[in-house]
C-alpha cells in the first residue's frame, strides 16, 4: 500500500495550466525525487499534497484512501509533514522554541498553563540525538544555523512528531557542497525509518544519491518517471538538460563550428 498516489493530477490557475496528467508513488521507506527546472510544476505538485491548493482534476489517495485537503493542517493530520525552501522557522528565537512551535509541552492547569521549557529543552535534545545531529548550544538564536542546520533541524521535528510522509522543497538548492552532503544523509536516513519521502529538487546530483524513484517534470507535465534501476544518472542529468532539445542544440553547434573552420 503506498503512502501517497498521485493519479493525473491537474491544476490551472485560469487560463493557465501548471499541471497536467502526473502521476506518482510515495512508498514507505522510499524516496521519491521530483526534478524539474524553474516552472516545471514542483511547487504546484508539494502544494496539492500539503493542502495548500486543491487539484482540479485526477485523483490524490494516501494511504488507499481518496483525499481532498481543504487546508494543510488536514494534510498534517495524515502524516504528511512538508519542510518549504524558507523553513518556516522564527529566527530570533532558540533552537528548542522553534522545535517544540505549536505542539509547546505546558505545565499547570486551565488558563494558568505555561511553557515548560525544561521538558521542550529535553524533546529537542533527545529527537536532535536521535537522528545524530549534534547542536552545541540549543538556546542559541535558530538563524544563527547554518543553512545545512536549519535543514536537519526542520528533518529531526518532522520525524520526532510522528510524520509518515516528509515532503522537502529543495532542501539543497543554496547550500555548499559539504552541508548538502549532510541534508542527503539525514535524508537517508528518516527513509531508513520508514517514512516515505518526497524530495524536490533541480539537481540529477543531489537526487540519484538518494533516490528510489524519479518523477522529471517539463511545463507541467511528465517528461519521464522512473525507478533507480532504470536510469542511470548520465541519463537522467541528459534528460534534466534537455534530452532531445540538446542533441538537437549539441547538432547546430557543431555545424557552426564546422562553418567557421
Amino acid at each position: 500500500m503506498s503512502l501517497i498516489e498521485t493519479i493525473g493530477i491537474g491544476k490551472s490557475y485560469g487560463g493557465v495550466v501548471a499541471l497536467e496528467d502526473v502521476s506518482m508513488v510515495v512508498n514507505a521507506g522510499e524516496v521519491t525525487c521530483v526534478l524539474g527546472d524553474n516552472g516545471a510544476g514542483k511547487s504546484t505538485l508539494i502544494k496539492i499534497l500539503a493542502g495548500v491548493h486543491q487539484y482540479d482534476k485526477g485523483e490524490l489517495r494516501v494511504e488507499d484512501e481518496t483525499v481532498r485537503f481543504a487546508s494543510p493542517r488536514e494534510s498534517l493530520d495524515r502524516g504528511i509533514a512538508t519542510v518549504y525552501q524558507d523553513l518556516a522557522v522564527v529566527p530570533l528565537m532558540s533552537v528548542w522554541r522553534n522545535f517544540v512551535l505549536g505542539s509547546e509541552p505546558t505545565v499547570g492547569f486551565g488558563p494558568l498553563r505555561l511553557l515548560d521549557r525544561g521538558t521542550s529543552r529535553e524533546i529537542t535534545r533527545k529527537a536532535l540525538a536521535d537522528m545524530g545531529i549534534e547542536l552545541r548550544n540549543l538556546e542559541q538564536p535558530v538563524g544563527t544555523l547554518s543553512g545545512g542546520q536549519r535543514q536537519c533541524v526542520a528533518i529531526a521535528r518532522a520525524v520526532h512528531y510522528g510524520a509518515k510522509v516528509l515532503i522537502l522543497d529543495e532542501p539543497t538548492a543554496a547550500l555548499g557542497v559539504k552541508q548538502a552532503g549532510v541534508v542527503l544523509r539525514y535524508v537517508a536516513q528518516a527513509r531508513d525509518r520508514g517514512l516515505g519521502v518526497v524530495l524536490i529538487t533541480h539537481n540529477p546530483h543531489h537526487a540519484y544519491p538518494v533516490g528510489d524513484r524519479f518523477l522529471l517534470l517539463k511545463r507541467g507535465a511528465t517528461l519521464g518517471s522512473y525507478e533507480k534501476s532504470e536510469i542511470d544518472i548520465p541519463e537522467l542529468t541528459r534528460q534534466m538538460a534537455g534530452g532531445a532539445e540538446l542533441d538537437v542544440l549539441q547538432h547546430e553547434l557543431d555545424r557552426v563550428t564546422e562553418r567557421a573552420n
